[in-house]
């Protein structure tokens, strides 16, 4: 599962008949259904077919194979969904999987380590990196901007950033 990414989320049944309510991660939501068979985190369960029904608030209802009932629906509530990195599309040079900024060192532009990426959240307006900072308890959010972050580098595991002013303080 190391070379495994997250495409989506599973957060509960939709209606009583085994339909799911599905939160998409991928850069066209609808692509999600393309990237079968889709596979828990660790992998013990696949659904090889997933059949979008309709639109919702911040997602689609579907139906997967293997699910059936409501109960069963409920059942994978929370349920991540994950694909080979093979079967997505490449990305550009200025793009990136999430899960490949996890646990980057970040540094500003003088090679001073501010922390590493902690999360990845998005809300809209742009990308956020969460950073836990060395030997503070809080945690950072770092706009994943190329003004505020000019360089990604996977090859040594460093994401060099300019930071607003104050943001460290």
């Amino acid at each position: 599962m190391a070379d495994m990414i997250c495409v989506g989320t599973i957060s509960g049944a939709f209606g009583v008949h085994g339909e799911v309510r599905i939160k998409s991660f991928t850069a066209d939501p609808q692509a999600i259904a393309s990237y079968t068979p889709l596979f828990t985190k660790d992998g013990s369960h696949s659904f090889d077919a997933i059949q979008i029904t309709r639109s919702l608030k911040n997602g689609f209802a579907a139906r997967m194979s293997g699910v059936g009932t409501k109960e069963e629906a409920d059942a994978l509530s929370g349920t991540e969904l994950h694909v080979p990195r093979e079967v997505l599309p490449s990305l550009p040079d200025d793009e990136y999987y999430y899960t490949d900024l996890m646990g980057l060192e970040v540094v500003d532009t003088g090679g001073n380590i501010l922390g590493r990426v902690h999360a990845v959240h998005n809300h809209g307006a742009t990308d956020l990196l969460e950073l836990t900072v060395p030997s503070q308890s809080k945690t950072v959010l770092l706009p994943f901007t190329m003004a505020v972050v000019p360089t990604v580098d996977l090859s040594v595991g460093r994401i060099v950033c300019d930071p607003p002013e104050g943001l460290f303080d």
